[in-house]
This record gives C-alpha cells, sequence and structure tokens, in this order.
C-alpha cells in the first residue's frame, strides 16, 4: 500500500427499483475540505496515464464500469518510495480511493461498457499545479496491459 493512499469499501443500497451508492461525506474521516466534483469516462483498453498534482487530494470512486487505477509513488521522502499500487475499482469493486498529492497515477479501461470515473477534490483544477507524463514514460517502471 502507497503511504498516504487509503481504500475504503463503499455503501451500496439497493432493491428491485435500482441503488444508492455512497461516495464522500463532509463528516468523513477522509474528507479534508471541497474544490470540486467531476466525472471522467474511459473506454475498455484505454489508458489515461500520468498524472499527479503538488497540493491537490484526489478522491475516486467508479460507480459505472470497471478501471485499473495504478498509483506510483515519486516522493523520495517516502517510505513507499518507487512502489506502485494496482486497485480494480467498479460496481464490483465500489470502494473510494483517496490519493495524497505528490503521487502519480493512471488508470485504463477494463469493461466492455465505459466506466464513469468520479473525482472529489479538495480544491478546484488549476493546471499550473499538476503534471503529466504519458502512458509509455520510463519515469514510472509500470506497462499497462493491451
Amino acid at each position: 500500500m502507497i503511504a498516504g493512499v487509503i481504500i475504503r469499501p463503499l455503501k451500496q443500497i439497493s432493491d428491485e427499483r435500482g441503488k444508492v451508492m455512497h461516495m464522500l461525506r463532509n463528516d468523513s474521516d477522509l474528507f479534508s475540505g471541497f474544490g470540486e466534483v467531476y466525472f471522467s469516462t474511459i473506454y475498455c483498453h484505454k489508458i489515461k496515464a500520468w498524472k499527479k498534482h503538488a497540493k491537490m487530494t484526489q478522491n475516486f470512486a467508479v460507480p459505472v464500469g470497471e478501471i485499473r487505477l495504478v498509483i506510483y509513488d515519486g516522493r523520495k521522502e517516502s517510505p513507499t518510495y518507487q512502489e506502485l499500487q494496482e486497485i480494480e475499482l467498479g460496481e464490483d469493486h465500489y470502494s473510494l480511493v483517496k490519493i495524497p498529492p505528490l503521487v502519480w497515477y493512471g488508470f485504463q479501461g477494463v469493461s466492455l461498457v465505459p466506466a464513469l470515473i468520479v473525482n472529489c477534490s479538495d480544491l478546484p483544477h488549476d493546471p499550473q499545479e499538476s503534471q503529466s507524463l504519458e502512458a509509455t514514460s520510463k519515469v514510472i517502471p509500470y506497462e499497462w496491459s493491451k
């Protein structure tokens, strides 16, 4: 487990009409503030990687479809420096993943239906405080599956 990354299973309440899928409340110990909520989709086998934020904390959940979330710790002072972590997220693995600042992340769609990623970040998006790398970058020692 990458230092500072938290994975918490989320509650789903189902009945014959559908379901309610909880994500994040302001009284949760994982809540650090509200910046914005946004939704992103990804298609099967497609990759969105790599990104890290200098200040922003990400809170990801995937209520539709499935993704493989990959996290890489490039923080030299971290006890998990240079470690990788793979996390399956989606309807069958419904959890909240909290990603702290300065940790690289990327994800790949693994379900036939487009996956829907919800991010409740603690700061509004600011392109000046984020950094990106190509999915094939050798800076991060990870090979995405085809």
